[in-house]
């Protein structure tokens, strides 16, 4: 009896071949009917656990790029702070030189001025007074060497 009649023969209700024989037939049928099942959940969970690897993988390829993003973003606004400090000191480094500057040359210049001042005074450059008297002019002039 090939399996196609004794099947349809268990499904009218009629066993062809004696009670016993049945019945291992319908455990062999209960065993390949559980395999099969179970290798279609096996199949089904395999599947699911790969397409949930794949979701995973992408998704934390998505957070290294977007951290990967604010570590650049958080590196670029610190250099861009940073520089504006560098200039912020740079100027003020160049305020402070110029200021020291003026007043290193103002304070020369005081100096220069005292010293010719005092240098014409002592070393006898030509001294002298006029006087506009009744529309002559009458001067007087010495000229002292030391």
């Amino acid at each position: 009896m090939d399996t196609q009649n004794v099947s349809e023969a268990h499904i009218e209700g009629i066993c062809l071949v004696d009670n016993e024989q049945c019945l291992k037939l319908e455990k062999a049928a209960i065993k390949i009917q559980s395999w099969w099942r179970g290798n279609m959940v096996r199949w089904t969970l395999l599947h699911a656990a790969l397409r949930a690897w794949v979701i995973q993988c992408w998704w934390r390829s998505i957070q290294a790029k977007m951290l990967e993003q604010r570590r650049r973003l958080a590196l670029r606004l610190y250099t861009c702070q940073e520089w504006a400090v560098v200039k912020v000191q740079a100027q003020v480094r160049m305020w402070q030189a110029r200021r020291r500057f003026l007043q290193a040359h103002q304070a020369a210049c005081i100096i220069q001025s005292h010293w010719r001042w005092h240098v014409s005074q002592t070393r006898g450059l030509i001294q002298g007074r006029y006087e506009v008297r009744a529309g002559r002019l009458e001067l007087n002039i010495e000229i002292l060497m030391t």
